[in-house]
């Protein structure tokens, strides 16, 4: 079901200082250490992400347009959507056709799907350019059916995280979440602190970060007791955890939003980050909230020796609050004059509720013709896509004394980038040779007003496509790798430029590989078995000649094998392994052995462990060379480690003769 904060977080005026402290739990728990700013979240801009867009036909195991419709199971359309803000997707390689009437510019109203890992690595590429420190993964109740997807998105954010040099940190959401108590002990040991050895996970403190959101709140879908807030929140310490807690508006004065009795839960975190979505809604909202909450919050949280990370708000799109970023600005200039170091921004790409910075169409040009979304410039002012990302760079710079502090917005709606159209489509595209696992693409240069930074190259694949590789600005060729014998593939190319847009795509191109050989694959479609596997990701995918199909073991459970009866005695000689060819699987290696076996029960050594480096700009390919010519029947991969996953993963295992 689609779920938002603003669903159970009702307005709440600010009416003064009023409510007092409660007296008596501050025995509890001790008061939290004070905090330096050598670490990712003090003196730093924060984003909550939420992650939790899919598509039908993206893979992710929860098969639906989760948080795009209100209906997952039927495609998004004027009748069937979640959203009150339609993105700018120029940017995606791999979008979704949806069931809304074209953009007013005419081209197809396509989604992206937050389980492309190259959806996610192009929103963390955002976050670097425009000066975002950090991350806040959303983390919902994972045990029901959106948990695996869940899952997989906290890998996708890690490796995004890790390629690009932003930090992030798990935000668990306790909404509705009954079970909390025990749960979310056995969810952070058994799946979620193996995060905390990524480089890119955030610290503080030299201690891991995490959030705990909702503790204190006054509403029926966050009933839990003080004692077992500080359970929870103590257990965290005793992980040797920094702990952030997302607490009501009123947390200090423990009425209207918040419970009473929770002063002892708020002193016992290391910084708080109070709610703000729905409190405040144009710039005299925000002047108010400085004088009864910004000011005097950040007192008590210094008496206390408790972090302060207050919310930040682009403004609801569908409110009209933005002001073309009037609005925002104003809230950085309040936390500024305040002495406020660090900030929370609600949220990077919550289209749901309209409060997103990400990408946003600008204009009516951008949005589905007759939908009824507004745009960025809906108070007549025109703001270019990326506005609330280059707005949220600058509050952060003001707020760290590289800019000045000042009331005036100093971030121009729109900037001439001096990059003013999109590059030419690549032409003449052409097969210049095929193999049965290989086709070599060639084209005509692209033009473009300044200069073309490089081609997308793209596969069709279920009905959208797919992109597989790049090649750079100077060449004209691209060989694709790790397909299927006889089977028909059609392709096409993107030109891109330094502006970041793309051209429109090139004439598609489609060729049938070269049947196998006698000498090819002995592999191909075999029997194949498995030490384990995980959902329907079984051995047998590894040798359906299928190169989007692949075994995947349990995880966390090393080392894991993968098996082939190649039928009879054999001499082996050369191991070919791919993962899929899209670039949504980022680059890993896994360390794989291989053991050999004429009877299926006694197995020998044939190659000793060796580590497989997997690249999707290089076919997502790895060979393995045995030291000698070997005969053996029953193949056996041995994997004992993977730095992308915590399984063993092949897409296709080819072997070939001496």
């Amino acid at each position: 079901m689609e779920f938002t904060r603003r669903m159970f977080l009702q307005a709440a005026t600010a009416a003064g200082l009023t409510g007092a402290i409660g007296a008596g739990e501050a025995a509890l728990a001790s008061a939290a250490s004070p905090a330096d700013s050598s670490g990712d979240v003090v003196g730093k801009v924060t984003v909550g992400y939420q992650g939790w867009f899919a598509c039908t036909g993206d893979g992710a195991p929860i098969n639906g347009w989760w948080h795009w419709a209100r209906n997952w199971g039927d495609t998004p359309s004027p009748s069937n959507h979640a959203i009150v803000a339609w993105p700018d997707v120029r940017d995606y390689p791999t979008t979704y056709p949806t069931a809304f009437g074209n953009l007013g510019n005419g081209r197809p109203a396509s989604l992206f799907s937050s389980y492309d890992q190259s959806t996610v690595d192009v929103h963390f590429r955002w976050m670097k350019q425009y000066g975002i420190d950090t991350a806040a993964l959303q983390r919902f109740n994972p045990t029901g059916g959106e948990g695996p997807t869940r899952d997989a998105m906290a890998g996708k954010v890690r490796a995004a995280a890790e390629a690009e040099n932003v930090k992030f940190y798990i935000m668990y959401d306790v909404s509705d979440w009954t079970s909390m108590r025990t749960d979310i002990k056995a969810d952070w040991t058994g799946k979620m602190r193996a995060h905390t050895a990524s480089s890119a996970y955030a610290r503080q403190n030299g201690k891991p970060v995490v959030c705990l959101w909702g503790f204190g709140f006054n509403d029926a879908q966050r009933p839990f007791t003080p004692e077992a807030c500080l359970d929870v929140l103590n257990w965290f310490k005793g992980q040797g955890c920094y702990v952030i807690g997302g607490v009501p508006t009123w947390w200090r004065t423990g009425d209207r939003d918040s419970r009473p009795g929770f002063t002892g839960v708020y002193h016992a975190f290391d910084m708080l980050s109070p709610w703000l979505v729905g409190r405040i809604g144009n710039a005299g909202d925000a002047d108010n909230f400085y004088t009864v909450a910004t000011v005097p919050d950040l007192a008590e949280c210094t008496a206390h020796g408790i972090d302060y990370q207050p919310c930040v708000l682009p403004g609801g799109v569908t409110d009209r609050q933005r002001a073309h970023g009037d609005f925002m600005w104003r809230q950085f200039y309040n936390m500024g004059r305040a002495g406020v170091r660090s900030v929370y921004i609600s949220m990077f790409d919550e289209y749901n509720e309209g409060n997103q910075i990400a990408k946003t169409a600008e204009s009516q040009d951008w949005v589905p013709a007759g939908s009824g979304f507004l745009a960025l410039d809906e108070d007549g002012t025109a703001c270019s896509s990326d506005y609330y990302l280059r707005l949220t760079g600058d509050g952060g710079r003001m707020l760290q004394g590289l800019l000045a502090l000042t009331a005036t917005r100093p971030t121009p709606p729109v900037v001439g980038s001096g990059d003013n159209r999109p590059p030419t489509a690549p032409g003449n595209p052409h097969i210049t040779a095929v193999s049965d696992t290989t086709v070599a693409l060639a084209w005509t240069a692209s033009t473009d007003d300044v200069g073309v930074t490089g081609y997308r190259v793209r596969r069709f694949s279920d009905g959208t496509t797919v992109p597989i590789g790049t090649a750079p600005a100077s060449a004209t060729t691209y060989t694709v790798a790790g397909l299927s014998p006889s089977t028909s593939y059609t392709f096409d190319l993107q030109a891109l430029d330094s502006a970041g847009s793309v051209s429109p795509p090139s004439r598609p191109i489609t060729v049938t590989t070269a049947a196998t050989s006698s000498t090819g694959d002995l592999a191909l479609r075999r029997p194949a078995s498995e030490s384990s596997h995980t959902q329907t990701y079984s051995a047998n995918n590894a040798v359906d000649g299928d190169p989007g199909t692949y075994w995947e073991s349990a995880n966390h459970s090393f080392p894991q094998w993968l098996q082939v009866d190649l039928g009879g005695t054999t001499g082996v000689r050369r191991i070919v392994l791919a993962l899929p060819p899209s670039p949504s699987w980022a680059a890993r290696t896994q360390t794989i052995a291989v053991q050999g076996s004429v009877d299926g029960t006694s197995f020998g050594q044939l190659l000793g462990s060796t580590d497989c480096a997997f690249d999707p700009l290089r076919g997502n390919t790895a060979t393995l060379t045995l030291p000698a010519a070997t005969t053996t029947r029953h193949l056996r991969l041995v994997c004992t480690a993977n730095t992308g996953w915590p399984a063993g993963q092949i897409a296709q295992l080819q072997v070939y003769g001496t």
